[in-house]
């Protein structure tokens, strides 16, 4: 019964329904997902990407196909 009485006092939910136990354990498995991400870097496409943004003049469509603003056909 005792057992009980504490098991009941750590998972007495917090702020959001969720007890702290699980509040933590969210933290941690999104801390170790964020950390994975991290250490995996910036994909060359996106650094080139970047360059090109960077550039004067830059621009991500160099032969200015596709991503047209003249909104032609809408009324």
């Amino acid at each position: 019964m005792k057992d009980l009485k504490q098991a009941s006092k750590s998972t007495t939910p917090g702020k959001g329904g969720l007890t702290p136990e699980i509040q933590s354990r969210i933290g941690h498995q999104l801390r170790a997902m964020y950390d994975d991400v991290v250490r995996q870097g910036v994909p060359d496409r996106f650094a080139e990407l970047i360059k090109k943004l960077d550039a004067p003049g830059g621009s991500p469509n160099e032969n200015g196909a596709g991503g047209s603003n003249d909104n032609t056909g809408r009324d």
